[in-house]
């Protein structure tokens, strides 16, 4: 093992510099009010738990999970997702006081990265879960909300794709031999691994029958046929899968002004294992990965030994820094500068302009090393001494 150098971080690791802030600040400060006027309710999570619970239960991989062992010998985890904790919240408490239950969370997340690609361990998540509501109208709420709330942040050139994984699994069952088979199709569509998906139909062994229509299926998909016509890859038992769908289509079309924004797409797959009903990516213009995703993760209680609907969606911040629009007004940043014996003059000054809400720094001249550099950073100069105020 190489020695660690000075100002090495740990893999995926990243500072996060001021103007990165300010912005992460803007979304935080933004979506918080928008979503409180939604109905839902913040709540913050440990970020350590046991890896008993809350790692053996999250769908995040088990080589992703950061372990700590405690002073006791309990194995541990950073928290690797939001949505894994705040099921045990709720089927632990909050589901007793309240059902359904509306809860909204901004939080660091952590994933270990094997090596190094450009990829974050930690990141801050934004997201909304909707707990107790096993309907469509839940699913329709969840996508109508993350739409709006990019639009409140100022992100307009966005889409949505809505897939669905129970009727996945039904297409792919359908057409193979195996739940090993349907597995692996399944993965490589996680993956969106087209070209090997099509590879594979030729290496498992099905017959003729069973790859035209997979190849078939993935080709409607493609070519974005209407929801109607996938009920043709579905037994009549199943078709319960399609009127859900629907129903989301319908209720959708309802409450979007611009239809255009949703798109249904039956290959799409999630690595998230919990998933059972409607899920969906989100695609902005300037990022080449999703800004977000959710769905439904009834399964996901069966861990907290409840039975109950939940739905919700997460949103990398990360991410939504790349496609933020940038905001044209800056805000003005005037430095005062004093000399000694000039204190008081100049801390009446910059208390009087903070009080008429300007951004002031108050700075005693002879304390900094090149002032024409330290100068730069700021648009306004003021220069205070015993003879006045002189501005630059």
């Amino acid at each position: 093992m190489s020695k660690i150098q000075m100002f090495e971080k740990p893999l995926g690791m990243r500072d996060s510099f001021p103007e990165a802030n300010e912005q992460k600040e803007y979304i935080r400060s933004t979506a918080r009010d928008f979503i409180r006027n939604k109905g839902y309710d913040f709540i913050k999570t440990p970020s350590v738990e046991y890896f008993e619970t809350i790692g053996k239960a999250s769908a995040i991989d088990e080589s992703s999970l950061f372990k700590l062992v405690d002073n006791q010998g309990e194995m541990l985890v950073l928290r690797p997702d939001m949505t894994t904790p705040i099921a045990r919240i709720a089927a632990s408490k909050l589901l007793k006081e309240k059902n359904p239950l509306r809860l909204a969370y901004y939080a660091n997340v952590f994933r270990a990265q094997q090596r190094e690609g450009g990829r974050p361990a930690e990141f801050e998540q934004l997201g909304l879960e909707l707990i107790g509501d096993f309907s469509a109208y839940g699913d329709s709420e969840i996508i109508y909300t993350a739409v709006e709330l990019l639009k409140a942040l100022g992100i307009e050139n966005f889409k949505i794709t809505i897939g669905h994984a129970g009727m996945l699994t039904a297409f792919l069952a359908n057409h193979t031999n195996s739940a090993e088979q349907v597995d692996i199709l399944r993965q490589l569509l996680v993956e969106k691994n087209m070209v090997g998906f099509t590879q594979k139909l030729e290496d498992l062994g099905l017959d003729v029958e069973q790859k035209e229509t997979l190849t078939k299926l993935v080709n409607y998909t493609i070519d974005s046929k209407a929801v109607e016509d996938f009920r043709q890859f579905l037994t009549a038992e199943q078709q319960n899968l399609m009127e859900q769908v629907e129903q989301l289509q319908h209720l959708l079309e309802l409450q979007l002004s611009d239809s255009s924004i949703v798109s249904f797409d039956f290959s799409l797959a999630s690595h998230m294992s919990y998933y059972t009903g409607m899920l969906f990516e989100i695609h902005a213009a300037g990022s080449g990965f999703p800004i977000g995703n959710g769905g439904r993760y009834d399964e996901l209680f069966k861990h907290f030994d409840e039975k109950v609907g939940a739905t919700g969606f997460g949103i990398r911040v990360d991410r939504i820094l790349e496609v933020l629009p940038k905001n044209e007004v800056e805000e003005k940043h005037t430095l005062i500068l004093f000399d000694e014996g000039s204190y008081s003059k100049a801390n009446v000054l910059a208390e009087a302009r903070r009080k008429n809400a300007e951004r002031i720094t108050l700075q005693y001249m002879d304390s900094v090393n090149d002032l024409d550099t330290f100068k730069q950073s700021f648009d306004e100069v003021i220069i205070v001494s015993e003879g006045g105020s002189l501005r630059e």
